[in-house]
């Protein structure tokens, strides 16, 4: 392990970490089919995009009047990356109270409201980082929190 990386290992990780509620990091990722997210929008239209996505995600994954499904099936990912990275999966949160949002330098970053902003104080997880991508028929998020 290279000097620098393992004295960040060292700071990070703590001599007696055993188990999740130690973990200095909240970590989660996802994958999902593009296809499967159109075929949803497809079927639902609005009833999928709103209990899902809220309205700033939708303006901001729609171009020329068309939702660019890349974009959204990487925020669907996203979402369900922070679901894993809290152990949400049985809590019955609202979709939209994880929200990704496009910064003007054109970076994504997490905004948590409601039951999922408080879980993740509760847990401790602060300073989230994303990162999204879409390429062929796949979009993918990987999220991380460092926990204090």
């Amino acid at each position: 392990m290279h000097s620098e990386t393992a004295t960040l290992f060292r700071k990070l990780v703590p001599r007696d970490w055993h188990g999740p509620d130690k973990q200095p990091l909240c970590t989660g990722f996802d994958i999902v089919q593009i296809s499967r997210i159109s075929a949803s929008v497809d079927c639902f239209g609005k009833a999928f995009t709103h209990r899902l996505y809220t309205l700033r995600e939708l303006t901001q994954v729609t171009h020329a009047h068309a939702l660019n499904l890349g974009s959204l099936a990487a925020r669907f990912a996203a979402k369900e990356a922070v679901i894993k990275a809290l152990a949400l999966s049985e809590a019955g949160i609202s979709w939209r109270d994880i929200e990704v949002v496009k910064l003007p330098d054109g970076h994504c970053e997490l905004q948590l409201h409601g039951r999922v902003a408080a879980r993740a104080h509760q847990a401790g997880c602060r300073q989230w980082q994303l990162s999204l991508s879409h390429e062929g028929d796949y979009a993918g998020a990987v999220v991380m929190a460092l926990r204090s």
